[in-house]
């Protein structure tokens, strides 16, 4: 007979809502938002980023918070009790964090070394071309940075919901908002250059803000989409199992319904700004070209905007790399509680052992993937036409394969197997309002998941010549 382990819970609605915040507010959109919105034309990829998310984004968010709330369970076994038939969703959907958790506490390692960098003064240094290769090639630094980062997640779980991650992100996320928001605001004041060839941070932002209809052809158009899509799905924590472990804490007296919209809020606002504080400045010292460099935008370009600010520049330096680390530690939180309720609910072991066992194992997978870039390097192109290493093979099988396989399967155990009305009588349940109850039934059932069929096959590469 199963041992079964007390499960903690949120105390309200403001601890649930930070703590789901805080895990979509992650690198995903201090990182990944303001690249993929200075490749496609700014205003339109936040149009149809803003479209997304209250459609696509909202179905997926709603049924995922309902599941843990009903079923009470992590997704390895909350799924089970949905229906026996679809317990297999659950396997996946737990195994996505135990690829993501590793290769993301390498990544939140780099950030932390990067901090260290600027509060003892050396930004200079980040500036320089190699830098960035030198470091995470190297055999020792890196690596100490990634079991520092990954302890930190570790302890934060360790100290269980209420005291742990809930006490952690009451701190953190307000912290985070307005560390983001006042670098944003200081970007809009940046000029750079003399006269007719001066750069301003404002005309930055207006590139960022107005739509960029030049040049557009359906292909780019649908590209333009499928990437809106696709960091939506990255950014609001769907189909890795988070958001259905976070709903089985959520009390029953708790309103679903406002509580999504104020996530959806809370992680649009901060996308936003992300973009706000990254893409004028990288503007007003690098020009396009400078808002081009891709997924290297934060470790290669950022720093030496830094430079070009002058002695300004170390500050800023300080309180970017401070705000991502916030952003990353309550992303990776999550993700690791994701696993240790898994292993809580479906082996009854205690919290500590869990976090602890888990722990053990991300720290073995991270040490692979830090030597994925000197002991273990190769390159390997994917499907999608990118090159990868060790990190990305773990970011592409876990982000553009099994994440949409679970959505999918997600939808159609709800829209058509148990119905959406298992859903929307969680939402409403002490008879709250669900405005947006046929939009849900729509999108669950129809919509969301041929979006999602779409996406997976951009990812298996079937549509890459399309111009």
């Amino acid at each position: 007979m199963e041992k079964k382990q007390k499960r903690g819970s949120f105390t309200g609605s403001l601890g649930f809502v930070l703590a789901a915040a805080g895990s979509a507010v992650g690198l995903g959109n201090i990182w990944r938002f303001p690249y993929l919105a200075a490749k496609d034309g700014g205003g339109l990829f936040l149009l149809c980023y803003l479209v997304l998310a209250l459609t696509f984004g909202f179905t997926l968010l709603t049924t995922e918070i309902a599941i843990g709330r009903k079923t009470q369970q992590s997704p390895l076994t909350a799924y089970q009790r949905l229906h026996p038939k679809w317990g297999w969703i659950g396997v996946v959907a737990s195994v996505i964090p135990v690829l993501i958790l590793p290769y993301y506490s390498v990544i939140g390692g780099w950030v932390l070394k990067y901090l260290s960098v600027y509060l003892t003064g050396q930004g200079a240094a980040a500036a320089v071309d190699g830098y960035f290769n030198g470091f995470i090639t190297g055999g020792v630094s890196p690596v100490v940075w990634f079991v520092v980062y990954l302890l930190a997640s570790g302890l934060v779980v360790y100290k269980g919901v209420e005291k742990g991650i809930e006490k952690f992100s009451k701190v953190l996320m307000p912290a985070l908002l307005f560390l983001i928001l006042g670098i944003a605001v200081f970007s809009l004041t940046l000029r750079h250059g003399e006269g007719d060839a001066a750069r301003t941070g404002l005309e930055g932002f207006r590139i960022y803000l107005i739509p960029d209809f030049s040049g557009m052809t359906l292909g780019r158009f649908f590209t333009v989409l499928m990437d809106a899509m696709g960091q939506l799905f990255y950014s609001i924590s769907v189909a890795m199992g988070i958001m259905i472990t976070y709903g089985s804490y959520v009390k029953k007296e708790t309103n679903l319904v406002k509580s999504v919209n104020q996530i959806e809020i809370f992680d649009t606002v901060v996308a936003f700004l992300a973009g706000m504080m990254i893409i004028p400045a990288v503007y007003t010292f690098m020009g396009t070209e400078g808002m081009a460099t891709g997924p290297s935008l934060m470790f290669k370009a950022l720093p030496k905007v830094f430079a070009a600010m002058g002695p300004v520049g170390g500050v800023v330096g300080i309180v970017f790399f401070l705000t991502v680390a916030f952003a990353a530690l309550t992303s990776s939180v999550s993700i690791m509680e994701a696993i240790v309720s898994c292993a809580m609910d479906k082996f009854g072991i205690s919290r500590k052992k869990a976090t602890v066992a888990t722990t053990a194992l991300a720290l073995v997978m991270g040490l692979v993937v830090c030597m994925g870039y000197n002991a273990f390097y190769f390159e390997l192109i994917l499907p999608n036409d990118t090159v990868a290493q060790i990190l990305d093979i773990l970011d592409y099988v876990s982000n553009y394969l099994l994440m949409p396989v679970v959505a999918i399967a997600t939808c159609l155990l709800i829209g058509w197997v148990v119905k959406p009305k298992t859903v929307v009588d969680e939402v409403t349940l002490g008879g709250v309002r669900f405005g947006r109850k046929r939009l849900y039934e729509i999108m669950v059932k129809y919509v969301t998941p041929v979006l999602l069929v779409v996406l997976l096959l951009q990812s298996l590469g079937l549509f890459n010549g399309i111009q």
